[in-house]
């Protein structure tokens, strides 16, 4: 973290999150109490933002001398759009549009990956959920090659109400899953649709699996089970382009 993406102390952390800021991660000083502690932490469960309990050793290292009153938060370096404003509109404007929703992808690098080949391959929004999702660090923006600052990205409280959401606006939903029969090749990637890529150790949730409207596979033909993700995203995508033309 740069210093310009930090914010230090319970009342300006506070202040921070009421103006609409947005905040990738809060660090709190464990066995921390008081009344505008334990402000700061209903503040940050009702908006659902990332948190960690760390050690005071923890905080003076982020901080650096700084007065941080137990409290330091990370600043996203970009801003999140609103879900439904964003789809709304690229639904009106793009024929066909593709969406990318990615299911707690953990790793940063992997995430500025996806989301330099979202932009190449034409993705008009990718959908992450609010927790558990890679925080979107310098190293996400390098990784990306600076196309995380052309296209949009939505923060969702759950990924099965985004697709409830994608679904009634006639939005095909596609998971990438080994957990079927059906090839990348045997399901339509063409019309509006979104396609969903799971997260690297656990793959896609199982409930959310239940609700998608086609699962998809790519062909292994070697001994390595599994493909990295962010290079799993680019096959689908390029695929997509591929029925398109």
């Amino acid at each position: 973290m740069t210093e310009d993406t930090k914010i230090y102390g319970l009342r300006a952390i506070i202040e921070a999150i009421e103006a609409g800021k947005d905040i990738e991660k809060v660090y709190l000083q464990k066995e921390l109490e008081g009344d505008l502690f334990k402000e700061l932490e209903s503040l940050i469960k009702s908006k659902r933002i990332s948190s960690s309990y760390v050690p005071e050793i923890k905080i003076e290292k982020l901080s650096k001398g700084r007065n941080h009153q137990g409290a330091v938060a990370k600043v996203a370096p970009i801003s999140f759009q609103d879900f439904e404003i964003t789809i709304n509109r690229i639904i009106k404007d793009i024929e066909s549009p593709i969406f990318l929703m990615l299911d707690q992808i953990s790793d940063t690098r992997n995430f500025g990956a996806i989301v330099r080949t979202a932009e190449c391959t034409g993705v008009s929004a990718i959908i992450i959920p609010k927790t558990g999702s890679a925080p979107i660090t310098a190293d996400a923006v390098k990784t990306s090659a600076g196309a995380i600052f052309n296209i949009p990205i939505c923060k969702v409280d759950h990924i099965k109400d985004a697709i409830y959401y994608l679904q009634s606006c006639d939005v095909k939903i596609v998971a990438a899953t080994e957990k079927t029969d059906n090839t990348i090749y045997d399901v339509p990637l063409t019309g509006s649709h979104a396609l969903i890529m799971g997260s690297e150790g656990r793959g896609i949730n199982p409930s959310v699996l239940k609700i998608v409207d086609y699962k998809a596979k790519l062909p292994l033909l070697g001994k390595i089970e599994s493909l990295n993700v962010s290079v799993a995203t680019g096959a689908f995508l390029y695929e997509a382009i591929r029925q398109r033309q």
